[in-house]
């Protein structure tokens, strides 16, 4: 089993999320919403590299577009590899979730 970091974890959910084919601009307005940073491109295209090479995510050029002066947007998709991959870390962190919730319950003191 290949272990991802919490970064890789949340690239291949923002490319997978984003009705793929996600480009950069949709993968960045994913995780913005989601986590209120804003995230420079350079960092997403060097994960997303990172994750191309390891075979979780592929990528393909669109057609040039007008609006930025015939330049062709990269698209970025899921590999079968890769969704695999993002089941077995949700299904191995899932458990450890749940007794953190239970045991939080369990922890919280009230101002009585």
């Amino acid at each position: 089993m290949a272990f991802l970091t919490k970064l890789e974890e949340w690239f291949m959910l923002a490319v997978f999320q984003n009705n793929e084919p996600a480009s950069l601009m949709d993968i960045r307005k994913y995780l913005h919403d989601k986590t209120g940073k804003d995230w420079a491109f350079a960092s997403l295209y060097i994960a997303l590299d990172k994750l191309k090479k390891k075979g979780f995510v592929e990528s393909h050029k669109g057609e040039p577009k007008h609006i930025r002066g015939g330049k062709a947007l990269r698209y970025y998709c899921m590999t079968k590899r890769g969704i695999q991959i993002l089941d077995e870390a949700w299904k191995m962190q899932e458990p450890l979730w749940e007794d953190f919730i239970s045991s939080l319950g369990r922890n919280i003191k009230t101002d009585e």
